[in-house]
């Protein structure tokens, strides 16, 4: 017999890495592979497998534990002799990690795999990461571009993520071939997930020790699997639980799951291979909230549930991620948000001349009259600095924005996206139509960082050409206000003798009652439609 300390491994520079998950017990009989612990940094959650089969015979850490590399984890008692004993307690020299993970490191073969990308018996290899995906949460694998033995070049796509406003490619860092995909469809990712290993076509070129290419991030999660073996997925039950009663949810859904209060053995799973994701924590609070709103009438009322088979055949369809994000955030902005729609036709008779003049000089087809509105917006703004805010989180101060980016809705087959333009006021209507139309392709082909659709001030929603003669936009809180722009009609006016022909442009203006009366919002769009009608001061 022989005692096995198994220790935290190195966590890199991860910081406050908090034990969330005990495993087992003492006592416990487990073979080769079954989960210790689980642990998890701000970034990532990691599980500790037992190097060994063997009998638990104690435990070093408590649920809520914040541990450093070398914190013991367990020991356990097992047959044979692994390594040299310590003569005084029986145990593995402190000074190892962990005595049967360096055994195999120090064996392991080339099939074993490379994870830090470097060269490895005449073969390099390159890990691609997910990079920094700004604030966004909920990411998820949509499309896998690639399998294992494809070539690739620079650039070329492996895998399509997808948050909750837009979905990016991953693509590849060298010319290579794919030497394994580590993700599969809906997968849930965060910064620092391992994407693909590739094997580059000219590792010759490599050094051993040269930096990772941009783009590869790192986390706990890479740093804790060069020294844990992979556990192969055990049969999961209802409820997100595998035999053992390991529940599989990211750390960011356990985080969820605790500040709400929700015990996630008590949760239904539909993430793919059983995982609990953020949706499941909501529904379930859902359905506790909806049984409650009975008895407790500030609930809003539910809509009651209808069989419509009983009329006829239909169809259910699921939403796309974005579009299912877009209504949530929606209903919560028309939740929260005091709305008022004001109104009002513009003569765009000289802007459509100065456009047409525009487009013949530049050769530029994409000179659309969204230009001329977002830098007509942003004038407005810079006079109306009201309108260029936010409200303050105790809705007792107004926080006015210095800098003036406005966004504008973008119309793609996964839904409506809203790209931001940074600091509108600074650049001129060919800068600006040139910028809407490289966003919209972006956003068109799911290309759309987060970073494209932040910070915006103020939101410009236009129909384009596909009619109407007005609606009521909905403000995209914090934000304060929302110009929903319509198509140009030629209409008759009367000059004051006779009917005469006119381009006339629709306007409505959403806005945050709390801070917007209605005679600073209707100021502010009789200054934008003057600007509109005179529109000199756009091609300067």
């Amino acid at each position: 017999m022989s005692l096995v300390e198994v220790r935290i491994p190195d966590v890199g520079d991860a910081e406050e890495v908090e034990v969330i998950e005990i495993c087992v017990a003492e006592g416990d009989e487990i073979p080769l592979g079954t989960v210790l612990v689980v642990i998890e940094s701000e970034k990532a959650s990691m599980e500790l497998p037992a190097e060994v089969a063997g009998k638990i015979v104690g435990i070093g850490l408590a649920v809520g534990d914040i541990v450093n590399e070398g914190d013991l984890v367990a020991t356990l008692e097992t047959e044979g002799n692994l390594g040299p004993p310590n003569e005084a307690e029986g145990k593995v020299d402190q000074g190892d990690t962990n005595a049967v993970a360096q055994e195999r490191s120090e064996s392991r073969g080339p099939d074993d795999g490379n994870r830090d990308g470097r060269i490895d018996e005449g073969e390099a290899r390159i890990e691609v990461r997910v990079p920094d995906v700004g604030d966004a949460e909920e990411i998820v694998v949509i499309e896998i571009a690639v399998k294992p033995g494809d070539s690739v070049s620079v650039d070329d796509p492996l895998v399509v993520i997808e948050s909750e406003k837009a979905s990016m490619e991953i693509p590849s860092p060298v010319d290579g071939t794919v030497k394994s995909v580590e993700l599969a469809l809906d997968d849930e990712v965060v910064e620092g997930t391992l994407v693909a290993v590739l094997v580059p076509v000219d590792p010759a070129r490599m050094s051993v020790d040269a930096p990772r290419p941009e783009g590869v991030a790192t986390s706990i999660m890479s740093e804790l699997e060069t020294n844990t073996p992979t556990i192969q997925p055990q049969p999961v039950e209802p409820g997100g639980q595998v035999a053992d009663g390991t529940i599989y949810a990211g750390p960011a859904v356990r985080r969820l799951a605790r500040e709400l209060g929700v015990e996630l053995a008590t949760v239904e799973s539909s993430g793919a291979h059983g995982r609990i994701v953020k949706d499941d924590v909501k529904a379930y609070v859902k359905r506790i909230l909806t049984r409650s709103s009975h008895r407790d009438q500030a609930f809003l009322p539910v809509v009651p549930l209808e069989d419509f088979t009983k009329y006829g055949k239909i169809e259910e369809v699921e939403l796309t991620r974005v579009r299912r994000s877009g209504a949530t955030n929606l209903h919560r902005s028309w939740l929260n948000v005091v709305h008022v729609t004001q109104h009002d036709l513009v003569d765009a008779t000289q802007l459509e001349e100065l456009r047409g003049k525009m487009k013949r000089e530049a050769r530029m087809e994409s000179l659309t009259p969204l230009a001329f509105v977002l830098k007509a917006c942003a004038l407005s703004l810079a006079e109306f600095p009201r309108f260029n805010a936010a409200l303050g989180p105790t809705l007792e101060t107004l926080i006015l924005k210095k800098y003036c980016h406005i966004g504008f809705a973008v119309d793609t087959e996964a839904g409506l996206v809203v790209p931001v333009i940074r600091d509108v006021d600074d650049k001129d209507v060919i800068e600006l139509a040139e910028e809407i139309a490289e966003l919209s392709e972006l956003a068109r082909e799911r290309k759309l960082r987060p970073d494209h659709m932040a910070g915006g001030c103020f939101t410009v929603s236009s129909l384009g050409a596909i009619g109407g003669t007005g609606f009521t936009p909905i403000v995209n809180a914090p934000e304060l206000a929302v110009l929903g722009v319509a198509r140009i009609d030629m209409q008759p006016v009367w000059d004051g003798k006779k009917f005469v022909p006119r381009n006339m442009l629709p306007i409505s203006l959403s806005y945050d009652h709390r801070a917007i009366n209605g005679a600073e919002a209707g100021r502010f769009v009789q200054r934008l439609g003057q600007i509109l009608a005179e529109p000199e001061s756009l091609s300067q």
